[in-house]
């Protein structure tokens, strides 16, 4: 649509008001709805938004070791650019006009980030396709429920481990079918949806796009999934790994890289993976450990990549093989591509995405040759070329310390980030779980 169009659209609709957002660090959408006049000033300029968007945790609360911004600078308003190409209607909303923006000259923003990566991409005359896949559990339960209950003894949307069951789709299926149909109406097309492993999980492919698009595609579906499960009377979870008796959440990323005119995939080759596509792999086989805590962002994230929980722990690669942190998959002209299986669904789409493509790069403008060869069989037991760094709090001082990271996103994302993660570990630290509480309380 043109500009006009998407106007005329915002002008005549009958609410008089449009829903824009922004993603912050940690990938959670901040947002308002703003009047149809005022999104009219805006469409071409900028919106204001305080800055304590990125001066908070997901909980709200002020980060004590900001930089960017803080008490110390009075949490002022930060410009948020919108993106009319993200242009889309909320069929749950009456076909509400929304947007997302951006900050329009700030190092923290995550969008812009990946824009950057994109460009690095194109400067090399390549055409990044992307596709993210998500895992999440589902429970009967409400935001009220979920308080009551203290997190504890929730009702699962469906009983048992029943992976790809047709029975327990049907079982749900008016939700099943929403999901499906809203989220196509919303531009976000899904290649598939199925139950997987575990009481009430499902599983979503979402169809392939250039890289930006496909990250929109990514932010918007975690929110519009949990809008959607809210109105089913369902609420939904992204956590990485929610009960330590169960599989965890995978965020796996898929890519590939095309000419400029996006015509010809330039990881295929007849029989196997091209050059370019090996040293793509070797690029983020060398950069994982150092930019992990972007595609492992939480306390949370490191309790899924455990052995034997269908997440990596070592630094492999693999034809087809589901034990390892890198899976190659060659096919066809159009299918070939590398699955990063090591991103989990709480991540941020915006920086895991940039963190996999930039890696990428990393080996193909530094030449990478992949001498590592392919893991055959279980991965897991292949710990001769490293394994993933075990918690937030070692992942964060690999990155902080890393020359590579500062040259793939810059020093000053790369220090900003550092200081969001190190504050969620210090938060973690202070916190008296319930492991001890029923470890020391009587026996100690």
């Amino acid at each position: 649509m043109t500009t006009k169009e998407i106007l005329d659209y915002v002008h005549r609709h009958p609410s008089g008001r449009v829903k824009v957002a922004l993603a912050d660090i940690d990938g959670v959408l901040r947002g308002k709805y703003v009047s149809a006049e005022k999104f009219a000033s805006i469409a071409e300029g900028s919106l204001g938004f305080c800055d304590v968007t990125f001066g908070w945790d997901m909980a709200d609360v002020a980060y004590d070791n900001g930089k960017f911004t803080g008490w110390h600078t009075g949490y002022p308003d930060t410009q948020v650019r919108i993106d009319l190409s993200t242009f889309r209607k909320i069929p749950w909303e009456n076909d509400l006009p929304m947007f997302l923006g951006e900050l329009t000259d700030a190092y923290p923003c995550p969008r812009c980030l990946l824009q950057r990566i994109r460009e690095r991409a194109s400067s090399m005359g390549f055409l990044v396709n992307c596709s993210q896949e998500f895992e999440w559990f589902n429970f009967s339960e409400t935001p009220a429920t979920l308080v009551e209950k203290g997190f504890r003894g929730l009702t699962p949307l469906t009983p048992g481990m029943f992976g790809y069951s047709l029975l327990r789709s049907s079982l749900k299926n008016a939700y099943m079918s929403d999901l499906f149909s809203l989220l196509g109406k919303f531009g976000i097309p899904l290649e598939g949806i199925h139950t997987e492993t575990g009481p009430g999980v499902y599983e979503a492919a979402i169809t392939y796009a250039p890289l930006l698009e496909a990250a929109d595609r990514a932010i918007l579906f975690k929110t519009a999934v949990k809008e959607i499960a809210n109105a089913h009377g369902i609420i939904a979870t992204f956590m990485a790994k929610w009960n330590e008796n169960l599989p965890g959440c995978s965020g796996h990323i898929h890519q590939s890289l095309w000419d400029g005119e996006g015509t010809t995939n330039l990881f295929y080759l007849d029989g196997g993976v091209s050059d370019l596509m090996r040293s793509y792999i070797a690029g983020q086989l060398f950069c994982l450990p150092q930019i992990l805590p972007m595609i492992a962002p939480t306390v949370n994230s490191y309790k899924r990549l455990v052995e034997g929980a269908w997440a990596p722990t070592t630094l492999t690669w693999g034809i087809d093989n589901r034990t390892v942190a890198l899976r190659a998959l060659p096919g066809g002209k159009k299918a070939t591509r590398l699955e990063t299986r090591v991103v989990g669904s709480d991540t941020n789409p915006y920086l895991a995405a940039a963190a996999c493509v930039a890696a990428g790069l990393y080996g193909i403008s530094h030449g990478l040759v992949l001498e590592q060869p392919a893991t055959v069989g279980n991965g897991y037991r292949d710990t001769s070329h490293g394994v993933l760094p075990g918690s937030l709090a070692e992942a964060t001082a690999i990155m902080r310390a890393s020359p590579v990271a500062s040259e793939l996103f810059g020093a000053d994302f790369v220090d900003h980030f550092a200081r969001t993660r190190e504050w969620e570990w210090k938060q973690y630290s202070k916190a008296v779980s319930d492991w001890e509480l029923k470890r020391y309380f009587e026996i100690i």
